[in-house]
């Protein structure tokens, strides 16, 4: 509840005169045209340019956040351009991107500002991406499902009261929001920042890969991503090496299809291979596709069908 003059968490709304007016609407601190791949994105139109877009705030208080500048701001205390969503839209036609990212910070707190893009993005023939933290109530997202086309959802562990000291959320929001996507026939794929001390526990990285083969399948892909020291954990050590390839030999043979490695340059685990005949599909070099096995949705060589949006 919000008294006359007080603002939201995520610092970005203002209650005047007992309406929620929206800070940052229009307002993009940050604008980038990013490979696809960066989001990450690993299924869905490789080699794709997006248009990127983020205002400042966010509903969480991540200790590690790795973009703290602009989630942990309020909207007047970064500089920001005038943009709303018909030139939004207009700027993402000119740069040949074939989707605009709402990413960064947290979407979630500019929904307003994200849907009404959207909604242009998809009568012009551009993607959406949402990229979050997944922490939203059912209906707005289902009314974001209308015009969203791929999401990355952080799942930051899967444990209650990790996300309530790390992150100050709560994991089950962020489980019914994966339901919901997978139920909306969304493409999605879900991240893991390994953080040391918090989220680097075989026994409950298992339980979650155990959820989601239940839950969601096998296909939907899984990011482990190595932490690097920001923010308010800037003196914990980088997510070891081994850490990361065991959580993803640890989710793989618990059955989830693809799993990758991120944060690590040129790590074969950034690879796409086959779950069927175990060939390399989709070889990633940075942000380039030196070798790349799909055709027409599925493997080059055995004809397996590869989960994924790959034209």
């Amino acid at each position: 509840m919000l008294a006359p003059g007080d603002r939201s968490v995520c610092r970005s709304k203002i209650n005047k005169d007992g309406t929620l007016y929206s800070l940052a609407y229009g307002n993009p601190c940050t604008v980038h045209i990013d490979p696809i791949e960066k989001k990450p994105l690993f299924h869905f139109k490789p080699l794709s340019m997006a248009f990127s877009i983020a205002t400042t705030g966010c509903s969480f208080r991540c200790l590690n956040c790795q973009n703290w500048e602009i989630s942990q701001a309020k909207p007047h205390e970064v500089r920001h351009s005038e943009l709303f969503p018909d030139a939004v839209v207009l700027q993402a036609k000119k740069s040949n991107s074939a989707s605009i990212a709402y990413t960064y910070s947290e979407a979630t707190t500019y929904f307003e500002y994200m849907i009404d893009t959207a909604r242009l993005a998809r009568q012009a023939g551009i993607n959406n991406l949402w990229i979050s933290n997944g922490f939203i109530n059912k209906g707005p997202l289902l009314e974001l499902c209308k015009v969203l086309n791929a999401a990355n959802v952080n799942l930051k562990s899967y444990s209650d009261d990790i996300y309530r000291k790390l992150n100050g959320g709560r994991l089950q929001s962020v489980l019914n929001t994966f339901t919901t996507l997978h139920e909306q026939g969304i493409h999605f794929e879900m991240t893991n920042l390994v953080v040391p001390g918090y989220v680097d526990d075989p026994e409950m990285v298992k339980k979650m890969c155990g959820w989601i083969l239940t839950t969601l399948g096998p296909d939907h892909p899984l990011h482990f991503l190595r932490f690097f020291p920001k923010y308010k954990l800037d003196r914990l050590a980088p997510t070891p090496l081994a850490t990361l390839e065991n959580f993803r030999k640890l989710a793989m043979a618990e059955g989830i299809r693809y799993v990758y490695i991120g944060n690590i340059p040129n790590h074969e685990a950034a690879n796409t291979w086959c779950h069927n005949c175990k060939k390399l599909l989709v070889e990633r070099l940075g942000y380039a596709i030196p070798t790349f096995n799909i055709k027409s949705g599925a493997c080059r060589f055995c004809g397996t069908v590869i989960p994924g949006v790959w034209t």
